[in-house]
């Protein structure tokens, strides 16, 4: 896959939905700068290894829930903001 190719997907994504991905993009690189295995972290939060390998692949665009619950499990929590547009 090219790069022209994932920036033209890219820009088919809802603007809600590229938060949800920002924000997951942050939250899985916290989980790696911290050092915490893959499998650990599924357990600690509940989930299975492979569930966690889909959400963090981003195969679906994950839920305000589960950005809260991966939040959590770093010890973390998720502040909605308002500003204008």
């Amino acid at each position: 896959m090219k790069l022209n190719d994932i920036e033209g997907s890219f820009s088919s994504i809802s603007e809600d939905e590229k938060v949800s991905i920002d924000t997951m993009a942050k939250l899985y690189a916290e989980r790696i700068r911290r050092n915490i295995p893959q499998v650990v972290f599924a357990k600690k939060i509940g989930m299975k290894q492979p569930q966690l390998a889909k959400l963090e692949m981003l195969d679906s665009v994950p839920t305000l829930a589960t950005l809260n619950r991966y939040a959590k499990g770093l010890g973390l929590k998720l502040e909605i903001d308002l500003v204008s547009a």
